[in-house]
């Protein structure tokens, strides 16, 4: 799972941690969204789902209010480790830049289907329901949209 994560870094050079396989889960399921200061700045938005965390690319800040649409691009899986990650990754390395950790907490996911996963999240920037839903952007179809649900 972890294979595209490991090959796209020299963990000799980075502070990343490495895709060790040995991890165990948190006590309940995380998630982390960290300010990426790299090539541009965006914020990574993390969900602890299968072993692993599921990981989008979120251009513009996450929303905290219903009414507001964000392009979130999927990217590779990310170890568990990840989740405590905030640091320099080195120039000439991939993603190299600036990376702190915007929102961290957890989650409940509510539903999980190949194009729609609706999560409450428990963070202390973002809380309530948060819909991703799967479009036809980009390359290779690895467009989503991520909003905040109105409440009920």
């Amino acid at each position: 799972m972890l294979e595209e994560y490991a090959k796209k870094r020299d963990f000799k050079k980075t502070s990343e941690p490495p895709a060790s396989g040995e991890e165990t889960s948190f006590d309940k399921p995380v998630f982390v969204i960290q300010r990426h200061d790299a090539t541009s700045l965006h914020y990574d938005f993390r969900l602890e789902i299968d072993g692993v965390l599921k990981s989008w690319a979120v251009p513009k800040e996450p929303p905290k209010n219903a009414g507001i649409k964000r392009l979130a691009v999927e990217t590779e899986d990310h170890p568990l480790g990840y989740a405590n990650f905030e640091g320099e990754i080195p120039e000439g390395q991939y993603g190299a830049g600036r990376v702190e950790i915007w929102d961290r907490g957890t989650f409940e996911l509510l539903k999980r289907t190949e194009k729609e996963i609706i999560v409450t999240l428990h963070g202390e920037e973002l809380k309530g329901d948060y819909v991703l839903i799967k479009t036809k952007y980009g390359k290779d179809d690895k467009g989503w949209l991520f909003f905040k649900k109105k409440a009920d």
